[in-house]
């Protein structure tokens, strides 16, 4: 942990709000654990808007804006707070819809994520050699947890380009683990595959959501691969969660960790509380 890392278990968000104009707040692992919403984090989104702060949901996703608000609006989220989420769904959308919207892909991912491409659906392809790219948005259910059948699926498929909606490799739903649509794309470019990344920590996705101008911004996540390094990248602060999806690889050892995914943090808290 660089020396400038400061904890605010004790202080609270509240004691650095003052410091920022702009929050970009991660959603799975920090509102909500893909079951129920975080009480505290609700919290902070009230005081947030008390305070005048912007702030943007900002998720990888793999599905579009509004997909993932009727999400958050079944789990109880008020409609006025599901209007700042910005996916990486969305900015996959943006970019295929004007980019690639009358090739052929090949789909790997649950069917779930079918909204993500219901514009040119006619487009999918049922077999691997017959598509211009593969479009990936996460594991098929029936291989939710066999990454072997991703790199036998994907061997010797380098020429065919990847575009992968959600750059997470692992996700906590309730007390489960699970794979992401960026453990396959990992495997698709070790295999020498080419993988256009949406969504954290790659810039885009920050600069689709809402103006930044010359705005002092805060980033908030759980994921340092993603949520914090993307803050890294951009040059913004970074509040690092530590009681999500880490929580298990850090023994309360926390510049080894940092340093394991290089990254720096700024601010860190268990769980993100006003």
């Amino acid at each position: 942990m660089s020396v400038m890392t400061i904890k605010l278990d004790n202080q609270g968000l509240r004691s650095i709000i003052s410091e920022f104009d702009l929050l970009f707040i991660d959603i799975w692992g920090v509102i909500h654990n893909g079951i129920n919403l975080y009480q505290d984090s609700i919290d902070v989104l009230d005081r947030l808007e008390k305070e005048k702060k912007e702030y943007v949901l900002l998720t990888n996703a793999p599905r579009p804006n509004s997909t993932v608000i009727k999400f958050l609006k079944k789990m109880g989220l008020e409609k006025r707070k599901c209007e700042k989420v910005y996916t990486s769904g969305e900015a996959a959308l943006n970019y295929l819809s004007k980019n690639l919207n009358k090739s052929k892909f090949f789909h790997i991912g649950p069917i779930r994520d079918f909204d993500l491409f219901k514009l040119f659906e006619k487009n999918k392809v049922n077999h691997i050699n017959d598509s211009e790219f593969i479009l990936c948005t996460g594991l098929f259910e029936e291989h939710e947890s066999e990454l072997e059948y991703y790199a036998k699926l994907l061997d010797n498929k380098k020429k065919i380009k990847m575009i992968c909606t959600n750059p997470d490799l692992i996700v906590d739903r309730g007390d489960k683990r699970e794979y992401c649509a960026g453990s396959v794309a990992k495997i698709f470019e070790k295999n020498g595959g080419q993988v256009d990344y949406f969504g954290k920590p790659y810039p885009l996705v920050y600069q689709q959501s809402i103006k930044l101008n010359n705005k002092k911004i805060l980033c908030i996540g759980d994921n340092l691969n993603t949520d914090i390094k993307g803050a890294n990248i951009q040059n913004f602060s970074s509040l690092f969660i530590s009681g999500g999806i880490h929580r298990d690889e850090i023994n309360n050892n926390f510049k080894d960790i940092f340093d394991k995914y290089n990254v720096n943090v700024d601010f860190i808290q268990s769980k993100l509380k006003w």
